[in-house]
């Protein structure tokens, strides 16, 4: 099923591509206005000044809004709401004024803008209308057989009960057939696990060796009600798919100050040994820090093989020239593979809060999936 063509997906979809965010912080009055009613929110005990414990709710909203995990969760996570804070504070002041407040929440909501042109987010609302479409339309048998089926092997078939069949079955279903991510915990214990051990029976939940016909029954009896609670609660979800060809890698490496330029960027955190060479087993971490740059995909293997290529993980200090003449050689190897074949990686998170405009854009970091084209 094609998102973009689908008639009734596109009247339950929004793009987000920043676009809304660069018009809102260039409007300077419209911006201002926004500015003072958050500042307002934030100054408790209204001295015209945000203390750093008045700074924490807008620190909290910010990183809800790059996806991160709550505060005290993660010490990953925690060294970020830091750098927020100190973005607002410079590490050291205790008050922060409206202007530095506004400078800083510009800067912020700007690089969320850039990141949005980059990888646009669709936000779609899933009713159950479409997927309700699916399992009524010609074909529909078909193809679950087709995708579900060719995956079990003969003793999974066997051994697998009727419960375990329905719900990785579910599981296959993407948001193209109007099925919110069954990857998303949120989506597992509300709407999949419920739904199901609601439309089986003990006995049949435990029933293995099954037909494709009893298989296809009681699949399509469930799929019913998750459409019904869909229609009846709709949930948000925001989807993003980008396909990595090698042309941004292409772009960096045939621009020699902007590949210079993110190189040294990278390098001045890498230790150094008093003759100023480098150990190749940070090329890894250098191309970290590179990959968004290079427009580079977040699979592993990709780099992994160009890393075993140039013998990455040896641990031989080299001089700077070198690790940088080894760098391109690794992003030219990855640039070939994805002129190739490309990598498209499909992105999907359920967002449990509404978007609204007078709060801090949520920008989730999902479940993703890969396929090559």
């Amino acid at each position: 099923m094609d998102m973009i063509s689908n008639n009734h997906q596109q009247q339950q979809q929004q793009v987000l591509d920043g676009s809304d965010i660069v018009e809102l912080v260039e409007n300077e009055k419209v911006f201002d206005k926004f500015v003072e009613q958050k500042f307002q929110q934030l100054d408790q005990d209204e001295d015209g000044k945000l203390s750093v414990t008045e700074l924490q709710p807008a620190v909290a909203d910010i990183g809800a809004a790059l996806g991160l995990p709550a505060q005290g969760t993660s010490a990953d996570s925690d060294h970020i709401y830091s750098e927020v804070l100190n973005e607002f504070t410079h590490g050291s002041q205790s008050k922060v004024s409206k202007t530095e407040f506004k400078e800083v929440l510009s800067d912020i909501l700007l690089g969320m803008a850039a990141g949005l042109k980059r990888d646009p987010i669709v936000i779609l609302r899933m009713d159950g209308e479409d997927l309700s479409e699916f399992i009524h339309r010609p074909g529909y048998e078909s193809e679950m057989v087709s995708v579900y089926f060719s995956d079990l092997s003969s003793s999974e078939e066997a051994t697998s009960s009727l419960r375990d069949c329905i719900v990785k079955a579910l599981q296959s279903l993407s948001v193209d057939h109007g099925m919110p991510p069954s990857s998303d915990p949120w989506v597992m214990n509300n709407i999949v696990e419920p739904i199901v051990d609601s439309c089986l029976v003990e006995e049949d939940k435990r029933e293995k060796s099954l037909s494709q016909e009893r298989f296809l029954e009681a699949f399509k009896s469930v799929v019913e009600r998750v459409a019904q609670r869909l229609n009846e609660q709709p949930v948000i979800v925001a989807h993003s798919e980008n396909t990595f060809d090698g042309s941004g890698i292409r772009r960096l490496l045939s621009n020699k100050f902007e590949f210079d330029k993110a190189l040294n960027v990278a390098l001045e955190i890498i230790p150094k040994d008093r003759h100023g060479k480098v150990s190749k087993e940070y090329l890894r971490a250098v191309l970290d820090t590179v990959a968004p740059s290079a427009t580079l995909p977040p699979i592993g293997a990709v780099s992994q093989e160009a890393l075993n290529m140039v013998n990455g993980d040896d641990g031989k200090m080299v001089k700077e020239e070198e690790f940088k003449k080894t760098m391109a050689e690794i992003l030219g190897s990855i640039m070939l593979q994805l002129e190739g074949n490309p990598i498209s990686v499909s992105c999907n998170s359920v967002v449990h809060e509404p978007l609204t405009s007078d709060t801090f854009l949520p920008l989730p970091l999902p479940e993703t999936e890969e396929r090559s084209d």
